[in-house]
This record gives structure tokens, C-alpha cells and sequence, in this order.
């Protein structure tokens, strides 16, 4: 029997206000922008916290969150822009209309890693130490930032009947499918994933504070990585945008691949007892995740 769900509540069916907050005059606040900083604040904020309980110095988390910002915007820009250079050159004015939306996560990934295996190195702290306080951070901005998607009518799945649709208006829906009104918020399946992820990687941390169980250094970003990778993976398939590599979705491939390598790390910590590569030599002990360390 075929379910009926024109006959509940319209409440889920998200419609954008428009990407522009606040205008006065020249002054544009757009949703994105703001999304973004205040994803950036929180962000901090917890890592910081994090750092604290681990015993480390939080004023490095504040220094690192300039040098992520300066690698992970640019290259998220950049990733994007490449692979929708058939646009992007016939009006080369709009690559640096960031405003406008049109950054991926996993360019920002790239250039965040980048720098902060640089920064690393400069301070000589262990990146897997940083890259396990940065995570839970991580995942929450990409939950806050995929709402800038939401305000910019864009990354939305197919055609969709459900309580939950999202409207598209007709300027912004793909020219194949311009007689569809609504579409899988997939902006909407993606926050609530990485909030789950979220929740997954504090729980894992304070857990470990107690020693229950006991983490190696590197485990929370690992996990973030498979545990992200997994639900992008299954919904980047629904979307109408995705970035391609000939036939294939780009996002997909590095899905399988951050998949891949997350498992593959966690089989060096865990199964062949060994610690990550690092910029800098492994301090004596176990390696352990615990307060103290």
C-alpha cells in the first residue's frame, strides 16, 4: 500500500528566505558569510575547551585557527572552481564571488591539512594531537555551513514528494528538471549527519579522559574521516550538483578513499600497535588519549 504523505503537516517544507541577512545601502551581510565566522567562533571555542582537557596549550588552537582559514577558504575555493572551469572561464570576474556560495569541503579538507601539518612543524606538536582537537570542530562547521546551501537554494538532491521537500525556485533548478518544484534538502541530510558525527567524536573524547576506552593519538580524526566520508558518500549520490571527474562524482571518490585510509589508519593504531607518521618524533609512553598527555 503506497503511502500518502500529502495529508501531513506542511512544516518541512523548507523554502529559502534568499542568501542576503541584511542589506543597508553598499552593505551586504549575506547568510553564508555568516555561517561560515560564526562556525569559525564556535569552533574555536571548543577546541579550545578540548585542548584545556587535554592539557594542552589553548593559545595554540588560536594561533592554528588563523593559519586554517588562510589554507582551507582558498582551497576550497580553488577545488571548486577547477572542477567547473567550463564556467568559471567564460567569467573569470566571479571565481573570487565566494559570497555567492561555491566552496567544497573537501578542498577545505586539503589546504586545512596542508597547513596545519606546517604549523606542526613550526611549533613541534604532534599534527594527529592537533588534528584530534580540530575535529569535533570540524564536523559541527560543516554541520552549521551546510545551512549557507540551504540560503543559497543550492546542493539539493533530486525531484522529491516528501513532508520533508525543499522548494527550489525556477531560476536556480537545473535546466533538465525546471518543471520541478521541490527537492531533497540533502543540505538538511548532511547537518543532521554531522551533528551525529559530532556527538560521536565527544563522546569518544570524554570517554577517553576517564580511560574507557583509551585512545591513541590520531583515533578521533580518523574516525571523523570514515564516519564523515561514509554519509557524504551515500548522499552525494542524491544530489543534482555534484561535482564530476568524467562519469564519476568527485565527492564519491573521496569519499571511498578518506573511507580507506581511515580504516587503514586505525588498523596501524590499533591492530599493528604502531603510531602515525608525524612531523615530529613520538613522545615516550603508549601514545594514549587520556588526561596528561
Amino acid at each position: 500500500m503506497a503511502l500518502d504523505f500529502s495529508a501531513l503537516p506542511l512544516g518541512f517544507q523548507f523554502t529559502s528566505p534568499g542568501p542576503i541577512l541584511v542589506k543597508i545601502g553598499p552593505i551586504i551581510i549575506r547568510w553564508y558569510g555568516l555561517l561560515i565566522a560564526s562556525a569559525v567562533l564556535i569552533g574555536v571555542t571548543i577546541s579550545q575547551y578540548l585542548a584545556k582537557r587535554r592539557h594542552v596549550n589553548p593559545e595554540l588552537i588560536s594561533d592554528l585557527s588563523i593559519w586554517l582559514v588562510i589554507g582551507a577558504i582558498p582551497a576550497a575555493r580553488l577545488y571548486y572552481v577547477l572542477f567547473q572551469w567550463s564556467e568559471y572561464s567564460q567569467h573569470p570576474d566571479r571565481i573570487i564571488a565566494i559570497w555567492q556560495g561555491g566552496i567544497a569541503i573537501h578542498g577545505a579538507i586539503i589546504g586545512g591539512v596542508i597547513a596545519a601539518l606546517i604549523f606542526a612543524k613550526l611549533k613541534k606538536i604532534s599534527f594527529w594531537q592537533l588534528a584530534d582537537l580540530v575535529a569535533p570542530s570540524l564536523i559541527l562547521g560543516q554541520a552549521i555551513g551546510r545551512w549557507g546551501n540551504f540560503f543559497n537554494s543550492e546542493a539539493f538532491g533530486g525531484p522529491a514528494s516528501l513532508p520533508w521537500k525543499l522548494y527550489i525556485p525556477p531560476e536556480r533548478r537545473p535546466p533538465n528538471l525546471v518543471n520541478f518544484e521541490y527537492f531533497h534538502p540533502t543540505f538538511l541530510y548532511e547537518s543532521l549527519w554531522n551533528l551525529m558525527v559530532f556527538a560521536l567524536l565527544l563522546t569518544l573524547f570524554f570517554r577517553a579522559l576517564s580511560g574507557k576506552p583509551r585512545l591513541k593519538v590520531g583515533t578521533l580524526f580518523l574516525v571523523y574521516w570514515v564516519a564523515y566520508s561514509l554519509g557524504r558518500f551515500w548522499i552525494e549520490g542524491l544530489r543534482t550538483d555534484s561535482l564530476m571527474l568524467g562519469p564519476l562524482r568527485m565527492a564519491q571518490i573521496v569519499s571511498l578513499t578518506g573511507i580507506t585510509l581511515g580504516l587503514a589508519g586505525l588498523t596501524w593504531l590499533y591492530f599493528l600497535k604502531r603510531p602515525l607518521p608525524d612531523v615530529v618524533s613520538p613522545s615516550k609512553g603508549d601514545g594514549m588519549m587520556r588526561t596528561g598527555d
